[in-house]
C-alpha cells in the first residue's frame, strides 16, 4: 500500500474536495483522483461517495481514515527518528509476565540499553491481566505478556514465542508412587500461578470432572513457585524452560500425565493510538533476542 495513496486519501477527507487536495499536493485533480482510484481498487471498497452536495466519506473511508493517518504518522516519526543524528531520549513503562521476566529481563534490559543509551526503562512484573489494564489505561507503554483470549481492538498484538508446560514434582514428595493421569494428580496439593490467569483456568478446567479435587496454592512469582516444587509442597505444571534443567540434573522429576496441557503463548502488545514508534522498535528487538 503506497503512502501516497493514503495521503491522498487524507488529504481529500479533510478538505471535502478533489479540487482543494490537489491544490494542496502540488498536483492535478485527475492525478488525486487517480490515486484514490487505486487505493480502492487495492481494498476492494468505495472511499468517496460524490453528488451535489460534494464529496464525503462512505462508511467504508470514515473506517479507514484513523488508521490512515496513525500510519502516515509512523511514517514520519520513523523519517525523523532515523534521519535525527540524536539518539532517542525519555523513558518508556514496561511490564513483562513473571516468566518471561524470569527467562529473559537481563537479556533483553542489555540489549535495549545498548540499542537506546538515553532511553530510562520503568519495570513492572505482573500478571497478563493486570498488565494489560496498566496498558489500556496508559500505565505503561509495552507489555510482555500471555497471549490474551479476548481481542482488544485498541491494542496491537504480536507473538513473541511458545513455551510447552510440564508437570513437575521433587521426588522426595511422591517417592515411587507412580502418576499418571488426572486423578493420580488430584491426590497431592498443586502449585499454580494465580487466579486469571491461564495456567490457572486450565487446571480449574482439568480437574472439573474429578471426584475428588486438589488442593490449589497459587503464587505470581516463578522463583516462589520453583523453590515450593523443590520443597516438596505440591505438584507443579510450568513451562518447560523453568524447569528443564532441574529435570536433567534429578532435582526435579517430570510427570508424563495421559492429559498433555497446552503451550503458553506469548505476545508483545502495546497501544494502537500510541503516537511513538519506539514500542514497536523494541518489540522488534526484543523478539529477535527471544526467538
Amino acid at each position: 500500500m503506497r503512502l501516497r495513496n493514503l495521503n491522498t486519501f487524507v488529504k481529500v477527507a479533510r478538505l471535502g474536495s478533489f479540487h482543494a487536495a490537489a491544490q494542496q499536493l502540488h498536483t492535478t485533480q485527475p492525478g488525486v483522483s487517480a490515486r484514490i482510484n487505486a487505493l480502492e481498487e487495492e481494498l476492494g471498497v468505495t472511499l468517496f461517495l460524490r453528488d451535489k452536495s460534494g464529496t464525503r466519506l462512505s462508511a467504508k473511508g470514515v473506517q479507514l481514515l484513523p488508521y490512515a493517518e496513525k500510519m502516515l504518522a509512523i511514517s514520519q516519526e520513523m523519517k525523523e527518528q532515523i534521519c535525527d543524528p540524536q539518539p532517542q531520549k525519555g523513558s518508556i513503562r514496561i511490564g513483562v509476565t513473571d516468566t518471561l521476566a524470569h527467562l529473559w529481563l537481563t537479556a533483553l534490559l542489555k540489549h535495549w540499553q545498548t540499542q537506546h543509551p538515553l532511553i530510562s526503562f520503568e519495570l513492572t512484573s505482573d500478571v497478563t491481566q493486570r498488565l494489560l489494564d496498566q496498558l489500556q489505561q496508559h500505565e505503561l507503554d509495552l507489555a510482555l505478556v500471555v497471549e490474551h483470549y479476548h481481542s482488544h481492538p485498541q491494542l496491537v498484538s504480536e507473538p513473541i514465542c511458545s513455551y510447552p508446560q510440564k508437570w513437575v514434582v521433587s521426588p522426595a514428595l511422591i517417592g515411587d508412587a507412580k502418576i499418571e493421569n488426572v486423578d493420580d494428580l488430584a491426590g497431592y496439593p498443586i502449585l499454580s500461578f494465580p487466579r486469571d490467569t491461564k495456567p490457572w483456568d486450565y487446571l480449574q478446567e482439568l480437574f472439573r470432572q474429578q471426584t475428588q479435587t486438589p488442593q490449589f496454592h497459587t503464587c505470581g512469582s516463578v522463583t516462589n513457585l520453583l523453590a515450593l516444587t523443590h520443597q516438596s509442597v505440591g505438584v507443579a505444571l510450568l513451562p518447560a524452560p523453568l524447569v528443564e534443567d532441574a529435570i536433567a540434573t534429578g532435582e526435579l522429576r517430570e510427570l508424563h500425565i495421559s492429559t498433555e496441557p497446552p503451550a503458553l503463548n506469548f505476545a508483545f502488545c502495546w497501544r494502537l493510538n500510541d503516537e511513538r514508534i519506539l514500542p514497536k522498535l523494541l518489540a522488534d528487538s526484543g523478539r529477535e533476542i527471544i526467538t
